[in-house]
Formats: C-alpha cells, sequence, structure tokens
C-alpha cells in the first residue's frame, strides 16, 4: 500500500485540525514544502499551466503533462503526500478511469476531479459550464472503482457555487457524496456564512477540502480558523507561483536597470546555499561509494563559490 497516501489519510483523521497543504508545480517546489514539514503538498494543475506553458488555467494542461509532473515529485520526494489535481479527468468516465491509473502509479496520493464541462477554468473565474450532475457522480463512481491502492483518496469538486448558485452546489455535493468519494471540495463560497453552512452540512459525514486563492472569492482564512470550522484539507495552490512572479518581476526590473544582481544578495542563496537545499553533496557522496575513481571529490569551497 502506498505509504504517503496513508500518511494522508492518518493526518487527515487526526484531531489536531487541518492539515495545510501549500501548493506546488515541480520537484523543486514540492521539495521545499517538504523541507519546511508540511505534512502534504498540493500540486496545482493552474501552476503547472503557470509555469510550464507560461498561460493561464483554462485546461490547456494535458493530463501526461501533470503524469510527467507527479513522477519527477515523486522521484524527488518519494514520501511527501501529494494531492493532485486533475481536472475534469481529461475526458468522460473511461478516461477519468485512466487518469486514476495514471496518476496513482506514477505516485499521487490523493486524486481530485471536478464537474466543469471541458475546456475548464479557474474556479475563481467567471464563465465556466458544468456537466450534468448524472455524469459527475458517474465520473466518481469510475474514479472510485478503478483506483489500485484503496489508500489512495478521491476527492470529487463541484463549482457550481458560481454557475448555478449556492443551493444548487449543496444539492451537487449530496448526489457526488452518495457516489461515494473520500473527500468533498465545494470550491469558491464566497462567505463565511456559506463556509459555516458548508461545514455543518457536510463535516460530520465526509472530509472537506476548502481552497484558499488569494485575491479570488472565498475569503481568506488561516487553517486554524477553518479546521475550527470544520474543514480538514486547506490547501494554498496559487500562492507559491505568485510569490515567484511577484519576486521575479522585480529582481528582473532591478537587473536591468542596474546590470547586476548585488543589491540582492541579502535576499537569494548564494552557489553553496542551493546547493546545500538541493542536498548536492550528499548526492555526490551517495555516487562516490560507486567510483572509486571520483573518492574524495566532493564541492570543495572553491568549487563551491562558482558557477559554470
Amino acid at each position: 500500500m502506498s505509504a504517503p497516501a496513508q500518511a494522508l489519510r492518518a493526518a487527515l483523521a487526526s484531531t489536531d485540525g487541518a492539515v495545510l497543504a501549500p501548493g506546488c508545480y515541480d520537484a523543486l517546489t514540492a521539495s521545499l514544502i517538504e523541507r519546511q514539514g508540511f505534512a502534504a503538498a498540493y500540486l496545482s494543475g493552474a501552476s503547472i499551466a503557470y509555469s510550464r506553458l507560461g498561460r493561464p488555467d483554462i485546461g490547456l494542461v494535458s493530463a501526461s503533462e501533470v503524469a510527467e509532473t507527479i513522477s519527477l515529485i515523486r522521484d524527488r520526494c518519494p514520501a511527501l503526500p501529494l494531492v493532485v489535481d486533475a481536472d475534469t479527468g481529461f475526458g468522460n468516465a473511461l478516461n477519468v478511469q485512466r487518469t486514476v491509473t495514471t496518476f496513482e502509479r506514477a505516485g499521487a496520493s490523493a486524486i481530485q476531479f471536478e464537474d466543469q464541462e471541458a475546456p475548464k477554468r479557474c474556479g475563481h473565474l467567471a464563465g465556466k459550464r458544468l456537466v450534468s450532475t448524472g455524469e459527475m457522480t458517474g465520473k466518481i463512481r469510475a474514479a472510485m472503482d478503478a483506483r489500485n491502492q484503496s489508500a489512495t483518496v478521491i476527492i470529487a469538486r463541484t463549482d457550481a457555487i458560481g454557475v448555478e448558485g449556492f443551493e444548487p452546489a449543496l444539492e451537487r455535493a449530496e448526489a457526488y457524496l452518495q457516489a461515494g468519494p473520500d473527500m468533498l471540495f465545494i470550491e469558491a463560497p464566497r462567505s463565511l456564512s456559506e463556509m459555516r453552512t458548508i461545514c455543518a452540512r457536510f463535516a460530520g459525514r465526509v472530509p472537506l477540502l476548502v481552497n484558499m486563492v488569494e485575491g479570488g472569492s472565498t475569503p481568506l482564512k488561516d487553517a486554524d480558523e477553518l479546521g475550527a470550522l470544520g474543514y480538514r484539507l486547506v490547501i494554498f495552490p496559487g500562492a507559491t507561483a505568485r510569490v515567484l512572479v511577484w519576486t521575479l518581476e522585480r529582481f528582473f526590473a532591478d537587473l536591468k536597470a542596474q546590470k547586476t544582481s548585488a543589491g540582492w544578495s541579502d535576499r537569494m542563496h548564494d552557489l553553496a546555499g542551493l546547493n546545500a537545499v538541493l542536498g548536492t553533496e550528499e548526492i555526490l557522496a551517495a555516487g562516490r561509494r560507486y567510483d572509486e575513481t571520483v573518492a574524495g571529490a566532493g564541492l570543495s569551497p572553491k568549487l563551491a563559490g562558482k558557477e559554470r
């Protein structure tokens, strides 16, 4: 059985409040999340679109691109529980089953599906369209049947609040719950009152996920407050990319103006510092065990200060 998926289930079952999962989009960001001791990471489909394609979250990312990203993260972070955004499942119920099989094999601990029509949009953007309730419940059942590991968490998401309204979204969530998912995700509640209503109705019956989007439709709260409401998983999927873009815009503007990065030396790792984060010395040491010709050839202080 998958150890990361089991660890995620154990964390979700804990009485210590909500699990906080920052967003990642590659092996480096996932490793930084793991380094800080978070219990899980959320692989954001939107952030894959931002980082790999330089495009918005409008359904342009393919299943194979997500699967490759999962595999690279799992290679770097074998023990990190990874919640994966699978968008609409990339097609009908049969596509959903293939997605579950592929993502689970690549290393997903939890897989989230939503009820939008393709091409999907960010849950906090206008102009979304939904599949029928019946089609979505079929997709959920298909996902549950397809998983190879019983520990893999299947998450059912509805975007109905922004399309049909709050009460229809609750009705969809009720129907989805009957299909047997491990977790519900009612996207983009617009007030604390709506969040309380969601938790009062569902939190005692199934774990709930809530999405914190800076500048989005949902009030931005901390994980402790959200856990007290009744949510079990709190994701900050896009914050990582937003912080990076904000910082790099300023860095590139300053580099162009000053023609040097010297003014940023207190806001970046030098080469030795980056190598420490990446675990370069440990990797090279592991390699030396298999090749006596490179014994003792680690990163010298002189080499650590040079970038080639």
